[in-house]
Order: structure tokens, then C-alpha cells, then sequence
């Protein structure tokens, strides 16, 4: 049996072009993404998902693998894939936001650690909200839901030259302002609650100046922050939920057929 070198190069690129796109999102996914994860995993994660999908693309077109138009089509799968795992981690970031407001206003936002998802320093209290989320995330489904939009993104953008669109990244721009707007609605009850504290404490100081505001007022605003994180968390599910439904309907509109 004989093979010629076109039947090769569309062996290979039936699974070399998928295997990019979808590398990319694992390397920029939340969860999947997360420096606790070892390289290793998610090269293998990326290898068995391409395996799975590479008989569901459309043919690729034939192109000569070491070639201008072959750099050309890698780099929009790149883009692609690393496009949709960004996007979803704007959730996670409203997330780990609203949880250093909340940190701050309370005076917890000394009290940081490594925030296993990106290799930083963040509050306690935003880690917390960070491994709630990222359950639900779970339990909603959401990582396969992420695969199923990936899996739909070779069928509404098949592998070719042309990709994104500058009008794309101007949608995912202004998307991000959900980052700030998520983070709001997540903190402003405990803002509220805390700033009316405040307002207590300096009625106290005017009534009483001998007072030490300073010496009581720091434990009474956390116990006062943890009896409103525990009164205001049912409600953070749900606003969370929100934001991955938008976010997985805005990751579809994204990768729609042009």
C-alpha cells in the first residue's frame, strides 16, 4: 500500500489543527488551567480530547503543512481556543474580585495565600469564593458544556485561514465589563452592610471620644463580615450561575459561522 504526500498531509492535519485549538483552551480554561494541574495532565487531557474530536471536524483544507498558509491557520486556532478559555476565566476573575472588595472592607486583606488557579497572592476570603465557584461550576455541568461549545466551534468556524474578527475582541472588551459588574452585585450587600457598621462606630467615636474605635472596631467588623457572609453566600450561587449561562450564550455568538 502506497500513500502520497497529500493523503499524509491530511492525516496529519485532521489532527495536528484541532489539537492546537483545543490545547489552547485547556492551557486557558479555568480548572483545566490551574498551575495545581501538572503540564503533563493537561497535554494528555488535550491529546485524548483531540483524539475523540478529530473524527467529528470537517475535513481541513489541503495545505501544505511547512507553509505560510499552514502558520496562518495555526495561529487562528490558537487564538480560537485560547479565546474561549479567557473568556471563561472573566467569570472566575468577578469572582476572586468580589472577594477582595469584600476582604478589604472587612480588614481581612492582609490575610492572603496562593491562589492555585493563577500562581497569585490573593485574599483568604477571595479563595474561598474561588473553591465555591468553582463547584458549582462543576456541579452545573459547566466543563462539559465548555467542551460541547468547543466541540460546536469546528462546525460553525471550521479550520481554516480565517478566524476571529477584530469585531470579536471588541464583543469580548466589553464583555469583560461584567467582571467589574459581577463583582459589584456579588459585594454590595455586605459593602452596605459594613459601611452602616462604620457609620455606628463613628457615632460611637463622636459620643465617646475616650473610646478605643480602633481596638474594638477591628474584631466586631469581622465577626460583623463573617455574620454577613454567611446571611448574603445563598445568594452569590445564583449571580454566579448567571454570569456562566451570559458568558457560555456569548461564547457561542462568538464562535457562530461569519
Amino acid at each position: 500500500m502506497v500513500f502520497t504526500g497529500a493523503e499524509i498531509t491530511a492525516w496529519v492535519g485532521s489532527f495536528l489543527w484541532p489539537l492546537f485549538r483545543i490545547g489552547a483552551l485547556v492551557l486557558a480554561a479555568p480548572i483545566f488551567s490551574a498551575s495545581s494541574v501538572p503540564v503533563k495532565i493537561r497535554v494528555g487531557l488535550a491529546l485524548m480530547l483531540t483524539l475523540a474530536v478529530a473524527p467529528l471536524v470537517p475535513t481541513p483544507p489541503a495545505v501544505e503543512l511547512f507553509s505560510l498558509a499552514s502558520l496562518a491557520i495555526i495561529v487562528q486556532q490558537i487564538l480560537i481556543g485560547a479565546t474561549l478559555g479567557f473568556t471563561l476565566q472573566l467569570v472566575f476573575a468577578a469572582i476572586i474580585t468580589g472577594g477582595q472588595v469584600v476582604a478589604m472592607q472587612m480588614g481581612l486583606g492582609f490575610a492572603q495565600m496562593v491562589d492555585p488557579q493563577n500562581g497569585l497572592q490573593v485574599p483568604v476570603l477571595s479563595q474561598f469564593y474561588l473553591m465555591m465557584a468553582t463547584l458549582v461550576f462543576l456541579a452545573l455541568n459547566g466543563h462539559l458544556i465548555l467542551v460541547d461549545v468547543l466541540v460546536g466551534s469546528f462546525q460553525t468556524m471550521p479550520i481554516s485561514a480565517n478566524g476571529l474578527l477584530p469585531e470579536d475582541f471588541w464583543q469580548l472588551a466589553r464583555w469583560g465589563s461584567y467582571v467589574f459588574g459581577g463583582a459589584v452585585s456579588m459585594a454590595i450587600p455586605t459593602i452596605a452592610a459594613l459601611l452602616i457598621v462604620n457609620i455606628s462606630f463613628g457615632v460611637m467615636n463622636r459620643s465617646a471620644p475616650q473610646l478605643n474605635i480602633f481596638g474594638i472596631g477591628f474584631p466586631v467588623m469581622m465577626l460583623f463580615g463573617f455574620a454577613i457572609i454567611f446571611v448574603t453566600l445563598p445568594s452569590v450561587v445564583p449571580q454566579f450561575s448567571d454570569l456562566v449561562v451570559s458568558n457560555v450564550s456569548m461564547l457561542r455568538d462568538l464562535v457562530t459561522l461569519r
